[in-house]
């Protein structure tokens, strides 16, 4: 299988310095949605943002992503500006949504993006192959999206996100949309998809179960301006050793009560200010 591209290891996944972002508003000062972030991801780490609506989570994954530009400070990705590593393909995304186009199959939907960037039909097929193996939808490869479930629609996002061999890959609740049975499958899938690629994760979510069970740290944001709280590490070994039996450790349920502390000492601080209604910041 192909696997992820090499970095020095001592060069981090992603650097985020002393971030912010601001959204111009037609009358007054515009709103902040992230003051002065500085974060930092280790090669093969997986971090899970977490937070209340409107902390500046999917900002944050967006300007990781050169979706979005800071208003101030800087982001790097594997000691590239975040630019370059988009422009290098050093990261794969997946959102809440697949997003898979529904006239292609699943091999067609994985092949797409290694497609727009001329790789030839044979070696497409190639690397396919070996995703939807990896994703375990062997038998579904000729299939079109309205033929697959929720959860192996997301499966196959996964698989295509994957499909230019990332380091990093950019998660923005790929699993939100899902039932509580499938969510947990799926999360499964994902620590075994992550052992066998050792990329590095930056996902987000508003489950304080799965950023636990996912992550080897769970950033805690604040209540917009979004900054960061703190930072739990999961003392569970590496995600890659995690089962089902897991989410019944007492470990797991002292991490889980360590963030859930922290994200209702954000409920306490109250409600967003006046002004910052009307633009989304999620």
């Amino acid at each position: 299988m192909t696997t992820t591209t090499s970095f020095a290891v001592d060069v981090p996944a992603v650097n985020v310095h002393g971030v912010s972002r601001i959204f111009a508003a037609r009358k007054g000062p515009g709103v902040t949605a992230l003051d002065d972030v500085s974060l930092t991801v280790a090669p093969g780490e997986f971090v899970s943002l977490i937070g209340p609506s409107g902390c500046g989570k999917s900002t944050l994954l967006r300007l990781i992503a050169d979706l979005d530009v800071p208003t101030s400070g800087r982001i790097e990705v594997f000691g590239k500006p975040a630019r370059q590593a988009r422009i290098d393909q050093d990261y794969g995304i997946a959102f809440q949504q697949a997003g898979l186009l529904p006239w292609r199959t699943v091999a067609g939907n994985i092949e797409l993006p290694l497609e727009l960037h001329g790789v030839g039909k044979a070696a497409r097929r190639r690397r396919a192959a070996e995703l939807i193996a990896l994703v375990g939808l062997s038998d579904f490869a000729a299939h079109f999206p309205d033929q697959l479930s929720g959860g192996m629609q997301q499966r196959v996002a996964i698989a295509r996100s994957l499909a230019e061999s990332p380091s990093l890959l950019l998660m923005d609740e790929p699993f939100g949309a899902l039932d509580e049975m499938t969510r947990e499958r799926m999360q499964n899938e994902l620590v075994r998809i992550c052992a066998e690629t050792q990329a590095a994760v930056v996902f987000v979510t508003h489950s304080i179960p799965e950023a636990v069970f996912l992550s080897n740290r769970v950033v805690v944001l604040e209540p917009r301006p979004g900054r960061i709280r703190s930072i739990v590490s999961v003392g569970l070994g590496a995600p890659s050793g995690r089962g089902e039996d897991l989410r019944e450790d007492e470990g797991f349920f002292r991490s889980l009560s360590e963030v859930r502390d922290l994200l209702h000492g954000d409920e306490a601080a109250g409600a967003s200010p006046a002004g910052a209604r009307g633009v989304e910041t999620r």
